[in-house]
């Protein structure tokens, strides 16, 4: 390991990060032209709903993503509100992600509107920045989007450079002035570092990122663990993170096999709502969403039958559940003791959850972001559903009903 860190420190790296500027705006825009040049919200119509996506004419006004859609209103009267059309978005997004496939050798698709970049060794052959400028002119031309550039020798200063070339255009940080660049930025354009973590900052006394690079790192490692010693690396522009090449998974699964074959519909019922919450959760944490579910019944005489069912891209328990348990009634129509279920979730999308609420209100994305932290950082099931809590550990006996 100390041996592939040592030659990737020796050898110049050439990664680009690429960001479509307001993506959901922009594909809106793509499809009606009357939003051009207008302050645009994207997200749900109600005012419990928050704020997904906004133009810049709405930042001008305070206007930001995962803002209260009423607050987002009051600070922006004259915005016109356009409820978020998933999976628009996401054809677009693949569209882009072909172009990037076939004009570059290895690639990493960070979320659905931004990539990562290898052109390491491309030097020879072309020119690094003349490679991806042609690239990012590609894609601005045959999608008709408007997308942001930066290239470094690492992937934390190339997502910064793109953030200070926006919007529409592109920055390149040579070799060795990787310091000078990030030295005069605020400490909240470093990657990682959030509300909580800058505001701690700044109760420091520290606000520039030219601070974060006097500091000592160990103090910073103190105050923050682990995580402190990232931030220094990140404001000295040190990034050793390897761009991940880029695999689609195409759908997650889970099956039970009871210890005993049961009608129990109690027990079948806990049993579905558990493994839907272990798999939506399993989404959030990838950051993805699906537009398929499969239901799958196992009877005793090993005969197998399924049912799916296109929905809505999501990711949320309270939507995918009803769904579940409706194929289920669907298809369990034998009335014959079964021995297996299972449930797979296909046609799986990057796209963060918080973003598919259209709809839903910030305290239900505050709620399932809870949950998902417990669970991540505890194990499985240390937060769920009341009915689900015994899956696992209780077994039916067919002629005296549940034991523990």
């Amino acid at each position: 390991m100390f041996k592939l860190l040592t030659i990737m420190m020796e050898e110049k790296r050439s990664i680009v990060h690429l960001d479509l500027d307001t993506f959901f705006v922009s594909v809106e825009r793509l499809f009606d032209d009357r939003l051009k040049g207008k302050p645009i919200l994207i997200g749900g119509s109600s005012d419990r709903g928050v704020v997904a996506s906004c133009s810049y004419e709405a930042r001008r006004f305070g206007v930001h993503s995962a803002m209260p859609m009423r607050t987002a209103k009051q600070l922006c009267p004259e915005a016109i509100v356009v409820r978020g059309d998933f999976e628009k978005y996401s054809q677009k997004s693949q569209e882009i992600t072909e172009i990037i496939r076939e004009g570059v050798p290895l690639f990493e698709k960070a979320s659905i509107d931004e990539f990562y970049i290898d052109l390491t060794g491309m030097d020879r052959f072309f020119g690094c920045f003349k490679l991806a400028h042609e690239l990012r002119q590609r894609i601005i031309q045959e999608s008709g989007l408007n997308i942001s550039m930066g290239l470094s020798q690492n992937k934390t200063v190339s997502k910064i450079a793109t953030g200070e070339a926006k919007p529409n255009n592109e920055k390149q940080i040579p070799l060795g002035e990787e310091k000078s660049f990030l030295s005069p930025l605020s400490v909240q354009k470093i990657p990682m570092i959030g509300e909580k973590t800058s505001q701690t900052l700044y109760n420091m006394g520290v606000k520039k990122v030219h601070t974060l690079q006097q500091m000592p790192a160990q103090l910073l490692e103190a105050t923050f663990g682990k995580n402190g010693k990232l931030i220094w690396e990140k404001a000295n522009g040190i990034d050793l993170s390897p761009v991940v090449p880029y695999s689609e998974a195409k759908s997650i699964s889970s099956e039970h096999t009871f210890d005993v074959d049961t009608i129990d519909t109690q027990l079948l019922e806990a049993t579905l709502i558990a493994m839907t919450e272990q798999l939506s959760s399993k989404l959030r944490q990838k950051g993805q969403l699906t537009a398929c579910i499969t239901v799958k019944i196992r009877y005793s005489d090993f005969e197998t039958h399924s049912i799916q069912q296109r929905i809505p891209y999501s990711s949320a328990d309270h939507n995918l559940l009803p769904l579940v348990k409706k194929l289920f009634q669907k298809l369990y129509s034998r009335r014959l003791l079964i021995r297996l279920v299972g449930i797979r979730f296909s046609n799986l999308v990057h796209g963060n959850y918080q973003i598919q609420l259209f709809e839903d209100s910030q305290q239900q994305i505050n709620l399932y972001q809870a949950l998902d932290k417990l669970n991540v950082k505890y194990g499985e099931k240390t937060v769920c559903r009341a009915v689900a809590m015994g899956v696992g550990r209780r077994r039916f006996n067919p002629f005296n009903g549940l034991e523990n």
